[in-house]
């Protein structure tokens, strides 16, 4: 399964650098165009000295970590949102035929590797965070944790939005609400938003554990909204949980396909 996601993913790459020119100016272009958010936190802070409590390095750290998680996930599966555009175009049907697992190819399909400098640039963000604040070194285990956490909760909330595709053709703006937009949602401490919100991406999609509360471990900091200890730490089986729902229904999503006749 992997060799295989290695070899389609190869064979896209391998078509786009073709075009040197063409590659190398994309990539520096995700890069930039990436470095607009940050750009935005460094303006907000050119004006206060904290965010609802945060430093501006703290911030930079959760923003960081959170867009490392997603810019990976937005590299390596994000063209999941692209069945409804399969399924109305009848392409799906030669997806489903073929030896290979539909979840891998259409992860695959058109994969864009210029991407891979916005994945830099927020590497460079979350380096220069953790170097600035001097993070505790028993405390510093976490960090990869809540990376690969964070890989797994968006490759779910995309496996997800691909899945409802099955059903709701026309809607790819509206799940899109759910992947693009928890990670703008994720860029700021969530202590910025309303309790209710905040409990809601807590205990419903767990978003909180993409940055939010293992960060809070990180940094030594307590829950603004008093939430237990141990929340700092259940990150993984929430992406677990999460994740077996997203097969789930990806796979009744599968199963019901009936094609489009055409």
């Amino acid at each position: 399964m992997v060799r295989t996601y290695l070899l389609l993913i190869w064979t896209w790459t391998r078509a786009a650098a073709a075009y040197p020119a063409s590659f190398a100016m994309m990539t520096l272009l995700g890069f930039v165009t990436a470095a607009i958010d940050v750009g935005v936190i460094l303006v907000v802070f050119a004006n206060t000295t904290s965010l609802a409590g945060f430093s501006r390095d703290e911030v930079l750290f959760l923003y960081g970590a959170a867009s490392l998680s997603f810019t990976i996930c937005d590299t390596f599966v994000s063209n999941l949102d692209r069945v409804s555009q399969h399924i109305k175009a009848g392409t799906l049907d030669t997806i489903l035929i073929r030896p290979v697992g539909a979840w891998l190819q259409l992860a695959t399909d058109r994969f864009n590797a210029t991407r891979i400098g916005r994945i830099l640039q927020a590497a460079l963000v979350l380096g220069y965070a953790i170097a600035a604040l001097g993070i505790d070194v028993r405390r510093a285990w976490m960090i990869p944790v809540m990376v690969v956490t964070g890989i797994v909760i968006f490759a779910a909330l995309w496996t997800l939005a691909g899945a409802v595709q099955f059903v709701l053709t026309d809607a790819p703006e509206v799940v899109n609400a759910f992947t693009y937009g928890s990670q703008q949602l994720n860029q700021y401490p969530l202590s910025i938003y309303a309790r209710d919100l905040v409990a809601g991406v807590t205990y419903v999609l767990p978003l909180a554990f993409v940055n939010w509360q293992p960060g809070l471990y990180v940094l030594g900091r307590a829950d603004p909204f008093g939430t237990p200890e141990f929340m700092r730490f259940i990150g993984p089986a929430a992406a677990l949980a999460l994740a077996l729902l997203a097969a789930l229904a990806w796979r009744q999503g599968v199963r019901h396909y009936r094609s489009t006749g055409s």
